[in-house]
């Protein structure tokens, strides 16, 4: 119901990962986690649709309560 993934990666980055699987999912939602500052989305690439981010360190509450609005955010 939900993608939960960092953002920076080795190999395929979250935003790729996420931009992939919801060829397959599209209904999806999706939360992006990092402990970078700096706008890793700004690469030329359109935002991931409704995404939601939360900025490591974070709380089990803090996660929790962000994957409870995007799913009642859902359709």
């Amino acid at each position: 119901d939900v993608f939960v993934t960092d953002v920076v990666m080795p190999g395929m980055d979250g935003p790729t990962w996420v931009r992939t699987a919801l060829r397959d999912r599209p209904d999806t939602k999706v939360i992006f986690m990092s402990g970078y500052a700096e706008d890793i989305f700004s690469e030329g690439r359109p935002p991931v649709p409704d995404a939601a981010s939360l900025a490591k360190p974070f709380s089990l509450s803090d996660l929790t309560a962000l994957v409870t609005r995007q799913l009642e955010g859902a359709d």
